[in-house]
Protein backbone atom coordinates (compact mmCIF):
# COMPACT_ATOMS: atom_id res chain seq x y z
CA UNK A 1 0.00 0.00 0.00
CA UNK A 2 2.83 2.43 0.82
CA UNK A 3 4.46 1.85 -2.59
CA UNK A 4 1.10 2.28 -4.30
CA UNK A 5 0.51 5.55 -2.44
CA UNK A 6 3.97 6.82 -3.42
CA UNK A 7 3.19 6.14 -7.07
CA UNK A 8 -0.14 7.96 -6.77
CA UNK A 9 1.53 10.87 -4.97
CA UNK A 10 4.15 11.20 -7.71
CA UNK A 11 1.48 11.25 -10.42
CA UNK A 12 -0.54 13.83 -8.47
CA UNK A 13 2.48 16.10 -8.00
CA UNK A 14 3.33 15.88 -11.72
CA UNK A 15 -0.22 16.76 -12.78
CA UNK A 16 -0.40 19.51 -10.20
CA UNK A 17 2.67 21.20 -11.68
CA UNK A 18 1.41 20.80 -15.24
CA UNK A 19 -1.96 22.35 -14.41
CA UNK A 20 -0.67 25.06 -12.03
CA UNK A 21 -2.94 23.58 -9.36
CA UNK A 22 -3.08 23.81 -5.59
CA UNK A 23 -4.39 21.04 -3.35
CA UNK A 24 -6.28 21.92 -0.18
CA UNK A 25 -7.26 19.40 2.50
CA UNK A 26 -9.55 19.96 5.45
CA UNK A 27 -8.34 18.84 8.88
CA UNK A 28 -10.88 15.99 8.85
CA UNK A 29 -9.64 14.37 5.65
CA UNK A 30 -7.81 11.03 5.50
CA UNK A 31 -4.20 11.33 6.65
CA UNK A 32 -2.81 10.37 3.24
CA UNK A 33 -4.87 13.14 1.63
CA UNK A 34 -3.71 15.71 4.19
CA UNK A 35 -0.11 14.69 3.50
CA UNK A 36 -0.25 15.47 -0.25
CA UNK A 37 -1.98 18.83 0.24
CA UNK A 38 -0.24 22.18 -0.15
CA UNK A 39 -2.31 23.44 2.77
CA UNK A 40 -4.27 21.63 5.47
CA UNK A 41 -6.61 23.58 7.71
CA UNK A 42 -10.19 24.74 8.21
CA UNK A 43 -12.45 25.48 5.27
CA UNK A 44 -12.45 29.28 5.20
CA UNK A 45 -8.73 29.66 5.87
CA UNK A 46 -8.02 27.22 3.04
CA UNK A 47 -10.24 29.16 0.63
CA UNK A 48 -8.54 32.43 1.51
CA UNK A 49 -5.08 30.92 1.02
CA UNK A 50 -6.12 29.55 -2.36
CA UNK A 51 -7.49 32.93 -3.43
CA UNK A 52 -4.16 34.54 -2.55
CA UNK A 53 -2.09 32.19 -4.73
CA UNK A 54 -1.49 32.35 -8.48
CA UNK A 55 -2.79 28.80 -8.91
CA UNK A 56 -5.27 28.41 -11.76
CA UNK A 57 -6.85 25.23 -10.37
CA UNK A 58 -7.99 24.53 -6.80
CA UNK A 59 -8.52 20.91 -5.79
CA UNK A 60 -10.54 21.04 -2.57
CA UNK A 61 -10.36 17.86 -0.54
CA UNK A 62 -13.34 18.35 1.71
CA UNK A 63 -17.10 18.54 1.35
CA UNK A 64 -19.25 20.45 -1.12
CA UNK A 65 -19.87 23.70 0.78
CA UNK A 66 -16.09 24.10 1.25
CA UNK A 67 -15.44 23.90 -2.49
CA UNK A 68 -18.31 26.35 -3.01
CA UNK A 69 -16.66 28.82 -0.62
CA UNK A 70 -13.44 28.55 -2.60
CA UNK A 71 -15.41 29.22 -5.80
CA UNK A 72 -17.09 32.25 -4.19
CA UNK A 73 -13.71 33.77 -3.29
CA UNK A 74 -11.90 32.70 -6.47
CA UNK A 75 -14.38 33.25 -9.34
CA UNK A 76 -11.68 33.20 -12.01
CA UNK A 77 -10.16 29.88 -10.93
CA UNK A 78 -11.26 26.33 -11.63
CA UNK A 79 -12.42 24.68 -8.40
CA UNK A 80 -12.55 20.88 -8.30
CA UNK A 81 -14.19 18.61 -5.73
CA UNK A 82 -12.75 15.08 -6.09
CA UNK A 83 -15.98 13.42 -4.93
CA UNK A 84 -19.19 15.22 -5.88
CA UNK A 85 -21.17 13.19 -3.33
CA UNK A 86 -19.15 14.50 -0.37
CA UNK A 87 -21.81 16.64 1.26
CA UNK A 88 -22.50 18.06 4.71
CA UNK A 89 -25.64 16.96 6.60
CA UNK A 90 -25.66 20.19 8.61
CA UNK A 91 -25.46 22.36 5.50
CA UNK A 92 -28.38 20.38 4.07
CA UNK A 93 -30.55 21.22 7.09
CA UNK A 94 -31.31 24.68 5.70
CA UNK A 95 -32.09 25.81 2.17
CA UNK A 96 -32.64 29.25 0.66
CA UNK A 97 -36.43 28.94 0.48
CA UNK A 98 -36.75 27.95 4.14
CA UNK A 99 -34.44 30.76 5.17
CA UNK A 100 -36.45 33.30 3.17
CA UNK A 101 -39.62 32.10 4.94
CA UNK A 102 -37.97 32.57 8.34
CA UNK A 103 -36.67 36.03 7.35
CA UNK A 104 -40.23 37.03 6.44
CA UNK A 105 -41.31 36.12 9.98
CA UNK A 106 -38.45 38.17 11.49
CA UNK A 107 -38.04 41.16 9.14
CA UNK A 108 -35.84 43.07 11.61
CA UNK A 109 -33.44 40.18 12.16
CA UNK A 110 -29.81 40.11 11.06
CA UNK A 111 -29.02 36.73 9.53
CA UNK A 112 -25.71 35.33 10.80
CA UNK A 113 -24.79 32.20 8.87
CA UNK A 114 -22.11 29.67 9.73
CA UNK A 115 -19.77 29.04 6.79
CA UNK A 116 -20.89 25.39 6.96
CA UNK A 117 -23.74 26.23 4.60
CA UNK A 118 -24.51 26.30 0.90
CA UNK A 119 -23.74 29.22 -1.39
CA UNK A 120 -27.48 29.84 -1.82
CA UNK A 121 -27.94 30.17 1.94
CA UNK A 122 -24.90 32.45 2.26
CA UNK A 123 -26.44 34.63 -0.46
CA UNK A 124 -29.55 35.09 1.70
CA UNK A 125 -27.45 36.07 4.73
CA UNK A 126 -26.24 39.37 6.11
CA UNK A 127 -22.95 38.12 7.50
CA UNK A 128 -21.15 34.79 7.80
CA UNK A 129 -19.16 33.43 10.73
CA UNK A 130 -16.78 30.60 11.51
CA UNK A 131 -16.57 28.43 14.60
CA UNK A 132 -13.65 30.63 15.70
CA UNK A 133 -15.31 34.04 15.33
CA UNK A 134 -19.04 33.35 15.83
CA UNK A 135 -19.14 35.15 19.19
CA UNK A 136 -17.27 38.16 17.77
CA UNK A 137 -19.64 38.41 14.81
CA UNK A 138 -22.71 38.11 17.06
CA UNK A 139 -21.33 40.77 19.43
CA UNK A 140 -20.91 43.18 16.50
CA UNK A 141 -24.66 43.21 15.72
CA UNK A 142 -26.48 46.29 17.09
CA UNK A 143 -28.34 45.58 20.33
CA UNK A 144 -31.70 46.66 18.90
CA UNK A 145 -31.62 44.00 16.16
CA UNK A 146 -32.81 40.43 16.40
CA UNK A 147 -30.30 37.81 15.32
CA UNK A 148 -31.22 34.72 13.34
CA UNK A 149 -28.37 32.20 13.62
CA UNK A 150 -28.15 29.58 10.86
CA UNK A 151 -27.80 26.57 10.70
CA UNK A 152 -25.95 25.18 13.76
CA UNK A 153 -27.97 25.45 16.94
CA UNK A 154 -25.02 24.32 19.08
CA UNK A 155 -22.54 26.86 17.73
CA UNK A 156 -25.33 29.42 18.09
CA UNK A 157 -25.88 28.41 21.72
CA UNK A 158 -22.16 28.75 22.39
CA UNK A 159 -22.11 32.25 20.82
CA UNK A 160 -25.18 33.13 22.86
CA UNK A 161 -23.47 32.10 26.10
CA UNK A 162 -20.30 33.98 25.17
CA UNK A 163 -22.06 37.23 24.30
CA UNK A 164 -25.23 37.27 26.41
CA UNK A 165 -27.24 37.94 23.24
CA UNK A 166 -30.51 36.10 22.68
CA UNK A 167 -30.48 34.36 19.31
CA UNK A 168 -33.15 32.80 17.16
CA UNK A 169 -31.54 29.41 16.55
CA UNK A 170 -32.06 27.34 13.44
CA UNK A 171 -32.52 23.68 14.52
CA UNK A 172 -29.52 22.34 12.58
CA UNK A 173 -26.56 20.39 13.91
CA UNK A 174 -23.56 18.27 12.93
CA UNK A 175 -24.43 14.57 13.40
CA UNK A 176 -20.76 13.72 14.02
CA UNK A 177 -20.30 16.23 16.85
CA UNK A 178 -23.72 15.40 18.25
CA UNK A 179 -22.45 11.87 18.96
CA UNK A 180 -20.03 13.30 21.53
CA UNK A 181 -21.77 13.06 24.90
CA UNK A 182 -20.99 14.23 28.46
CA UNK A 183 -20.37 10.66 29.62
CA UNK A 184 -17.61 10.34 27.00
CA UNK A 185 -15.88 13.39 28.49
CA UNK A 186 -16.28 12.13 32.04
CA UNK A 187 -14.94 8.69 31.17
CA UNK A 188 -11.85 10.11 29.45
CA UNK A 189 -11.19 12.46 32.38
CA UNK A 190 -11.17 9.46 34.73
CA UNK A 191 -8.76 7.62 32.42
CA UNK A 192 -6.45 10.62 31.92
CA UNK A 193 -6.82 12.88 35.00
CA UNK A 194 -3.83 15.07 34.05
CA UNK A 195 -5.03 15.69 30.49
CA UNK A 196 -6.51 18.86 29.06
CA UNK A 197 -9.82 18.52 27.22
CA UNK A 198 -10.69 20.55 24.11
CA UNK A 199 -13.81 20.21 21.96
CA UNK A 200 -15.33 21.87 18.93
CA UNK A 201 -18.22 24.35 19.46
CA UNK A 202 -20.43 22.18 17.23
CA UNK A 203 -20.71 19.90 20.29
CA UNK A 204 -23.74 19.93 22.58
CA UNK A 205 -23.81 22.62 25.31
CA UNK A 206 -23.72 19.96 28.03
CA UNK A 207 -20.39 18.84 26.51
CA UNK A 208 -18.82 22.28 26.00
CA UNK A 209 -19.46 23.17 29.64
CA UNK A 210 -17.27 20.30 30.86
CA UNK A 211 -13.99 21.09 29.09
CA UNK A 212 -10.87 23.26 29.22
CA UNK A 213 -11.33 24.80 25.79
CA UNK A 214 -14.04 25.14 23.14
CA UNK A 215 -12.11 25.76 19.94
CA UNK A 216 -12.26 25.61 16.16
CA UNK A 217 -10.08 23.04 14.40
CA UNK A 218 -7.38 25.70 13.89
CA UNK A 219 -7.77 26.67 17.55
CA UNK A 220 -7.32 23.06 18.64
CA UNK A 221 -4.13 22.82 16.58
CA UNK A 222 -2.80 26.03 18.14
CA UNK A 223 -3.75 24.86 21.64
CA UNK A 224 -1.91 21.58 21.06
CA UNK A 225 1.27 23.43 20.04
CA UNK A 226 1.19 25.87 22.96
CA UNK A 227 -0.04 23.84 25.93
CA UNK A 228 2.40 22.32 28.39
CA UNK A 229 0.04 19.38 28.86
CA UNK A 230 1.46 16.14 27.49
CA UNK A 231 -1.93 14.52 26.97
CA UNK A 232 -4.82 16.24 25.21
CA UNK A 233 -8.31 14.77 24.94
CA UNK A 234 -9.84 15.92 21.66
CA UNK A 235 -13.57 16.20 20.97
CA UNK A 236 -14.02 16.65 17.25
CA UNK A 237 -13.89 14.58 14.04
CA UNK A 238 -11.12 11.98 14.27
CA UNK A 239 -9.30 13.14 11.12
CA UNK A 240 -7.69 15.99 13.05
CA UNK A 241 -5.68 13.53 15.14
CA UNK A 242 -3.41 12.88 12.15
CA UNK A 243 -2.34 16.51 11.96
CA UNK A 244 -2.10 16.92 15.73
CA UNK A 245 0.20 13.91 16.10
CA UNK A 246 2.26 14.90 13.07
CA UNK A 247 2.85 18.43 14.41
CA UNK A 248 3.33 17.35 18.04
CA UNK A 249 5.05 13.95 18.03
CA UNK A 250 6.04 14.23 21.70
CA UNK A 251 2.43 14.60 22.91
CA UNK A 252 -0.43 12.14 23.29
CA UNK A 253 -3.82 12.80 21.69
CA UNK A 254 -6.85 10.86 22.82
CA UNK A 255 -10.21 11.05 21.02
CA UNK A 256 -13.18 11.75 23.27
CA UNK A 257 -14.94 8.95 21.40
CA UNK A 258 -14.07 6.75 18.43
CA UNK A 259 -17.61 7.39 17.16
CA UNK A 260 -16.78 10.94 16.01
CA UNK A 261 -16.26 10.04 12.35
CA UNK A 262 -17.78 11.96 9.44
CA UNK A 263 -18.15 9.49 6.56
CA UNK A 264 -18.48 12.32 4.03
CA UNK A 265 -15.03 13.58 4.98
CA UNK A 266 -13.51 10.19 4.13
CA UNK A 267 -14.83 9.91 0.58
CA UNK A 268 -11.91 11.77 -0.98
CA UNK A 269 -8.95 9.45 -1.64
CA UNK A 270 -5.63 9.77 -3.43
CA UNK A 271 -7.12 7.95 -6.42
CA UNK A 272 -9.95 10.49 -6.61
CA UNK A 273 -7.55 13.43 -6.30
CA UNK A 274 -5.55 12.07 -9.23
CA UNK A 275 -8.69 11.46 -11.28
CA UNK A 276 -10.01 14.92 -10.44
CA UNK A 277 -6.84 16.59 -11.69
CA UNK A 278 -6.64 14.37 -14.73
CA UNK A 279 -10.26 14.70 -15.86
CA UNK A 280 -11.01 18.19 -14.49
CA UNK A 281 -13.77 16.79 -12.29
CA UNK A 282 -15.96 17.74 -10.52
CA UNK A 283 -16.06 21.44 -11.28
CA UNK A 284 -17.88 23.60 -8.75
CA UNK A 285 -19.47 26.64 -10.36
CA UNK A 286 -21.52 29.40 -8.74
CA UNK A 287 -23.74 31.74 -10.74
CA UNK A 288 -22.94 35.41 -10.24
CA UNK A 289 -26.40 36.20 -8.84
CA UNK A 290 -25.59 33.87 -5.93
CA UNK A 291 -21.83 34.33 -5.74
CA UNK A 292 -21.85 38.13 -5.37
CA UNK A 293 -24.21 38.36 -2.34
CA UNK A 294 -22.58 35.30 -0.79
CA UNK A 295 -19.18 36.95 -1.12
CA UNK A 296 -20.56 40.11 0.52
CA UNK A 297 -21.67 38.07 3.55
CA UNK A 298 -18.20 36.55 3.79
CA UNK A 299 -16.48 39.93 3.38
CA UNK A 300 -18.64 41.48 6.13
CA UNK A 301 -17.41 38.74 8.44
CA UNK A 302 -13.79 39.47 7.56
CA UNK A 303 -14.37 43.17 8.28
CA UNK A 304 -15.65 42.29 11.75
CA UNK A 305 -12.76 39.92 12.38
Amino acid sequence: MMEENKTLEAKIQKLKRERNAIILAHNYQLGEVQDIADFAGDSLDLSRKAAATDAEVIVFCGVHFMAETAAILSPNKTVLLPDQHAGCPMADMVDADSLRDMKAKHPNAVVVTYVNSTAEVKAESDVCCTSANAAKVVASIPADREILFVPDQYLGTFAQEQTGRKLILWPGYCPTHRRIRPEHIEQRKRQYPEAKVVVHPECRPEVTRLVDGVLSTSGICQFARETEAQTIIVGTELGILHRLQKENPDKQFVPVTEQAVCPNMKWVTLEKVLWSLSENQHQVKISEDIRVPAEKALQRMLEVS
